[in-house]
């Protein structure tokens, strides 16, 4: 078979780029490794950037997304017994809106069903060859029997275990990574927020966050040892620890009810560069992630998306590759202010093992300047809402 662009991987970020070369007339197929329906089981956070959101307007993807989702014109933080506001709109003129990446991908799933575009789910044993050659070639199989793409271009959009990533030789890409000390136990549960915006805890007994998905279903998060595992917390267990971490007028007006979700999610910070080899791109999970504090995984993945998608169109437009040219560095230099952020913010709001009594006072100094400061306020709120591309 043949098309222009091969897309590796039918999550949020491959489903969206088949969309937008869609509205160019640039041909992709996109292959899947798991089903339809056990991509659209995975729990993820629903942070989005007005640049993500632009980018699903432009898709068709914005109707649902403006009916069901949350506008957030901020976010709460709280340390101790004190809880303050970061004001987005007020500071940056630009709010989020809070809308399940599930939802993301069911929307994108219907677009591409919509516009008869291919996705092949189930696919294995897939191998890119030729990716430094005018003519690369992706090489598969589903349910036993092998088939070939010919492309110009492949996008790894795969994930950080995808075969795209690991295509590129050691020799030529550099891996750059840090592993907290801790993960997240989140549930979620058939219960109205605790809070209309999303609240981000620092407490003495670890980092907590209230967070949502929609009116009558909320994502909570407490901070917990690596080696921990759901089964050793109890619904009534979690409810009780999440109380003690959040000020008490939450903790008193929090609503619970029978988990339907429970799950402990590690926390790092990974970069790999470059990430363009050939005709090879990397988009996403596939080339960096971010600890979850501050929501940025599927909006950086967005961010490399938008890169990508105005290179090829380019390209195939004008014959230019000066946008694919640049892709890489223009990626990079987004992605590492989103992992800053994304490690400020972390290291501001969690207990680290073996913090002294220093190091604790320069947390509280540090959240004390954010409270007290409109200047640290907006550099939180430029980042949170999202740089621009």
């Amino acid at each position: 078979m043949r098309t222009q662009v091969a897309i590796i991987g039918g999550g949020p970020s491959g489903l969206l780029l088949a969309q937008l070369l869609h509205g160019q007339g640039i041909s992709s197929i996109v292959l899947e490794r798991q089903t339809r329906d056990h991509v659209l089981s995975r729990i993820r956070a629903g942070v989005l950037e007005q640049g993500l959101v632009g980018l699903l307007e432009e898709v068709g993807c914005g109707d649902r997304l403006h009916t069901e989702g949350f506008t957030h014109d901020g976010t709460l933080i709280s340390f101790g017994d004190e809880m303050f506001r970061v004001d987005f709109t007020e500071h940056v003129g630009k709010p989020v809106v809070v809308y399940g990446q599930t939802e993301v991908t069911r929307d994108l799933y219907a677009a591409r069903d919509a516009s008869g575009g291919q996705t092949i789910h189930s696919v294995e044993n897939v191998v890119i060859k030729g990716a430094n050659t005018a003519s690369p070639t992706v090489v598969f199989e589903v349910d036993g029997e092998a088939s070939i793409i010919e492309c110009d271009f492949v996008a790894g959009c795969d994930g950080f275990h995808g075969v795209s990533r690991k295509t590129i030789p050691e020799t030529v890409r550099r891996d750059y990574e840090k592993v907290y000390p801790f993960g997240w136990l989140g549930i979620l549960s058939e219960t109205p927020p605790v809070n209309h915006e999303l609240i981000y805890a620092n407490s003495s007994r670890g980092f907590a966050l209230c967070s949502m998905r929609n009116a009558n279903l909320s994502r909570y998060y407490i901070q917990c040892d690596l080696d921990d595992s759901p089964d050793n917390w109890s619904d009534e267990a979690f409810w009780n620890e999440l109380r003690r971490r959040i000020p008490p007028d939450q903790a008193s007006a929090l609503v619970t009810g029978p988990s339907v979700e429970k799950s402990i999610a590690p926390l790092r910070s990974f970069v790999t560069e470059p990430m363009r080899w050939g005709r090879l791109f990397l988009c996403g999970d596939a080339a960096h992630i971010v600890p979850p504090t501050g929501a940025k995984g599927l909006n950086t993945a967005a961010s490399d998306v938008n890169y990508l998608y105005r290179a090829l169109a380019e390209f195939y437009k004008t014959g230019s590759e000066s946008g694919l040219d640049e892709y890489s560095a223009k990626a990079l230099a987004r992605v590492w202010k989103a992992e800053r952020f994304s490690w400020w913010f972390t290291t501001l709001m969690h207990r680290f093992p073996g913090q002294s009594e220093f190091d604790l006072k320069m947390q509280i100094a540090d959240l004390e300047f954010l409270r007290s400061s409109a200047s640290a306020q907006k550099a939180m709120a430029e980042n949170y809402v999202g740089l621009p591309y």
